[in-house]
């Protein structure tokens, strides 16, 4: 799916997504490549210079070894980029970081979230004015506030609704990128299997039961849709930086007290920017709520039956019973889970449903988590005067050389000149990352699975690559709305 125009005399206005840079340090090479280009360079000098040139074949493995990791591609990416990650993920097996087991009879510290890795330290905090828990982030030195939000069907409004819903959107992202105290907006949408008792609920609220043939029918289809049914939910983490907000923290009473209160001015404002974009009814989560999705996320067969406030209910005990992360996926209590990284955006003009062929897929369970770091107005621009300087002088060096200029470094030129235009006119600067979760029973499942949802990104115009050596930190950024990156 391109983002066909939509039906109706109103136009949507389309958008167009910025290309990911392939920029290098030196004439499009990156940082591995120079160095291991700089190294057979060296070695095949110093070795014409040593006993003649004699020297030169003994040092042949070294220098053509380099040249060779240098250009050679495997998976997308030169074999040089993937020595650091070889590297890392061999390091991690050594220590037997890839392995998580619960201990069940040492009690966990009192706060925390019961989470593998680096998660574990993260805490909880209740907010005794709204109820909602706060969890914190040591590591980043984040405090983060959960929300879930209730929305129509986008898909199925006209095409004036659908503008003034993206234009309400547009002006939610806007009031995030004035924060300047805002370290990353999170949005996560995730399908849950549904008994059916909602679509049950809704016929007796709002249908009309007077025997006719029509209400029959109806209630027999409500009926047998009811135990294949799915309900999409939304949530929206906002994380605020303690490190930038420290002196209005410390004026608010400071510690996760006064953060609290920092936090709590953003929760008021994103609640009635939210309001204005008629994304409501907004809630906000609390220990219970919070408990039933980590539990869900890594015990996947359980979801289904777990209800808020009372099974599985306790985020001391809501995270996983044992992990196993292999190279290109994650073993997790009763699900198989694998990680898929939206690396290419679409290129060309695309309406704003453009995702619907991947996050309308039934059958699948899967989670799509769109993170968002709003960038500084002043760092914006310099970055951006960055940029046009690279780009510049990469292109003289190309042209002093012969190096012919291709199309795509000119797209990508002419994208930087778009975003100096855009932040000139008083737009705000996000950093996107897309990332979907995919979860199974079995592998054979999963594979399938994951099939599917890549077919269903090729439709939506978008590029996917299975993340491999991070699954584990990777799952915990795409399937639980903690604010995390990669």
């Amino acid at each position: 799916m391109t983002g066909a125009q939509p039906d109706g005399g109103f136009e949507v206005t389309p958008v167009k997504f910025s290309r990911l840079a392939c920029r290098g340090l030196l004439l499009g090479l990156s940082v591995p490549q120079v160095v291991s280009l700089s190294v057979a360079v060296v070695v095949f000098v110093t070795s014409l210079y040593l006993d003649g040139g004699a020297v030169l074949w003994w040092s042949a493995p070294i220098w053509v070894g380099a040249a060779a990791v240098t250009w050679l591609p495997i998976g997308g990416r030169k074999v040089v980029e993937w020595i650091p990650v070889a590297l890392h993920w061999a390091w991690r097996v050594v220590a037997h970081q890839t392995v998580y087991r619960r201990r069940i009879l040492t009690p966990r510290p009192a706060g925390t979230l019961a989470l593998p890795g680096d998660a574990a330290a993260m805490r909880q905090y209740l907010d005794p004015e709204t109820g909602a828990v706060l969890v914190h982030d040591p590591h980043h030195q984040r405090l983060i506030a959960i929300a879930e939000i209730t929305h129509r069907s986008f898909v199925l409004l006209d095409a004036a609704e659908q503008q003034r819903r993206v234009d309400g959107w547009g002006r939610v992202l806007s009031s995030t990128c004035r924060s300047t105290r805002l370290a990353r907006l999170q949005v996560l949408e995730r399908p849950l299997p549904d008994s059916g008792s909602g679509l049950a609920r809704w016929w007796a609220e709002h249908g009309t039961d007077d025997g006719s043939w029509v209400a029959r029918t109806y209630a027999e289809l409500i009926g047998r849709a009811g135990p294949a049914a799915e309900r999409h939910v939304t949530t929206i983490s906002l994380a605020l930086d303690i490190k930038t907000a420290a002196r209005t923290i410390r004026t608010a009473g400071g510690g996760l007290r006064g953060a609290a209160t920092v936090l709590r001015q953003q929760m008021r404002s994103l609640t009635t920017a939210l309001h204005a974009a008629d994304l409501a009814p907004v809630t906000w989560y609390g220990p219970g709520e919070l408990a039933v999705l980590l539990r869900g996320a890594y015990d996947p067969q359980v979801a289904a039956t777990l209800e808020r406030g009372a099974t599985g209910a306790e985020l001391a005990s809501a995270g996983p019973v044992a992990v196993t992360e292999t190279w290109e996926g994650l073993r997790s209590d009763s699900g198989y889970h694998t990680v898929l990284w939206i690396c290419g955006w679409p290129r060309s003009q695309v309406y704003p449903g453009f995702l619907a062929p991947l996050l309308l897929s039934s059958g699948v369970r899967r989670s799509f988590s769109l993170i968002c770091d709003p960038v500084r107005a002043d760092v914006a621009a310099r970055d951006i005067r960055r940029k046009k300087t690279e780009y510049i002088s990469d292109a003289a060096q190309r042209a002093k050389i012969g190096q012919i200029e291709d199309a795509q470094r000119s797209a990508e030129y002419l994208d930087v000149l778009q975003q100096e235009a855009d932040l000139t006119a008083g737009h705000g600067v996000l950093r996107y990352t897309g990332l979907l979760a995919i979860s199974a029973t079995t592998p054979n499942e999963l594979d399938a699975a994951v099939a599917e949802i890549e077919q269903a990104a090729i439709q939506a115009s978008c590029e996917t690559r299975r993340l491999v050596g991070q699954q584990a930190q990777a799952f915990v950024a795409a399937a639980l709305p903690l604010c995390r990156g990669i």
